[in-house]
């Protein structure tokens, strides 16, 4: 399975991607003297959300000036980013599923799977979005009508519960998430945890012990776990701190991660390595490109890093192969071959061959590959392997 494509989006991903802008626009109509500002504007929130964020307020949102580069430039990248995602993950919705999503913002994700999964329109979903800011909230309604609409549709079998407040505060007395009626199926975190912490990944994990249980408070044992962070180092971290605390839990990680035994790629100061996938954004909305050179914060590749847990049931693997997933772009070795770096339960594998083969290979792909008994590479110690069926 092809995790994060390189090729095109969809057709039809891509065109409704592609006016989302302009929907924008026209669903939140910018007064000229934001207009002028908003390269400005997008520069400054973003600083907000990076070096600045100890100056950053908790209702940074409620500043119309800050909210309007929120919506035109941060929503539509982090619905570029999820597009890519999402299709790839088995996320399995029935009739009348709920899905809770913890500091949904301007319900992105719900946005995000309207727009990459058409084969869920139709499905009856409800979704409970949370989120600390009023606005936001309220933005995110309108614009998912809009969005609907410009589809040729009400959203009518998607029901939209908005809860203001964080996302720490709805608990009921029982101490699970409030969820009214039944438990939710799948519970989102997407660019929650790296806001809440100065250091995402400080004293040891505590903070994902904490996040973990946070999120696991709103779910059953049953229910799908996907948290979504930047692909920064300290995220990457939290993502590896966050896999272990899971697995304690007897939750099966279902992506990216090719088995449950210790992560690989922890980051933190002792590994250079982290988890993270990048892809180019050639098809991302031009407008989109065109405001964020203007801002001075240019995005040529888009990276991520993610965590899809599954139920509380670990399931056996049997595979007659090592299973791997790609985490690193194609790089030249010596003897005129190339390799590309993979996760694997044995640790770091280098995976080589033609660099056709190799550059066909996608950024995220799951693959079977046959390691070279006692082989390892010089340079990085990994475990040297072949594609499966792919070279003889």
């Amino acid at each position: 399975m092809v995790l994060i494509e390189h090729q095109s989006l969809p057709q039809e991903t891509r065109r409704i991607l592609n006016g989302v802008p302009a929907l924008i626009d026209k669903t939140f109509p910018l007064p000229g003297r934001f207009r002028f500002k908003l390269p400005a504007d997008v520069a400054e929130l973003s600083r907000l959300l990076t070096s600045g964020r100890g100056e950053r307020e908790l209702s940074y949102l409620g500043r119309p000036n800050l909210l309007s580069a929120y919506l035109r430039y941060f929503m539509p990248w982090n619905l570029y980013r999820l597009c890519r995602l999402l299709p790839g993950l088995d996320i399995t919705l029935t009739a009348g599923d709920r899905i809770t999503d913890l500091g949904c913002g301007p319900l992105t994700l719900t946005a995000a799977l309207w727009i990459c999964r058409p084969d869920l329109r139709s499905v009856p979903l409800e979704f409970n979005c949370i989120d600390r800011s009023g606005p936001v909230l309220e933005a995110g309604k309108k614009f998912f009508a809009a969005l609907t609409a410009s589809c040729g549709s009400s959203g009518g079998l998607w029901k939209i519960h908005t809860v203001r407040g964080g996302i720490e505060a709805q608990k009921s007395s029982t101490g699970r998430g409030t969820v009214r009626g039944k438990p939710a199926a799948l519970v989102c975190a997407v660019n929650v945890f790296n806001e809440m912490y100065g250091d995402i990944s400080r004293a040891r994990g505590c903070n994902a012990e904490k996040s973990a249980g946070l999120v696991e408070s709103y779910v059953s044992a049953s229910a799908g776990i996907l948290i979504v962070e930047p692909g920064f180092p300290r995220c990457g971290e939290f993502i590896s701190q966050m896999r272990t605390v899971f697995l304690k839990h007897g939750r099966y990680i279902v992506s990216p991660c090719p088995h449950d035994s210790a992560c690989p790629f922890p980051g933190g100061k002792k590994h250079e390595r982290w988890c993270h996938f990048a892809f180019e954004t050639k098809d991302a909305p031009p407008s989109l490109h065109k405001l964020s050179l203007t801002a001075g914060l240019p995005k040529d590749r888009a990276v991520l890093s993610f965590l899809f847990a599954g139920p509380k049931v670990l399931q056996e693997k049997q595979e007659e192969t090592e299973r791997v997933r790609i985490i690193s772009d194609s790089f030249s070795l010596p003897g005129g071959r190339y390799g590309r770096y993979c996760c694997s339960a044995k640790g770091l594998v280098l995976l080589t061959g033609e660099k056709k083969t190799m550059e066909k290979t996608t950024s995220g792909e799951l693959l079977d590959v046959i390691l070279e008994k006692d082989k390892t590479d010089a340079k990085s110690g990994a475990v040297v392997g072949v594609q499966e069926n792919k070279e003889k």
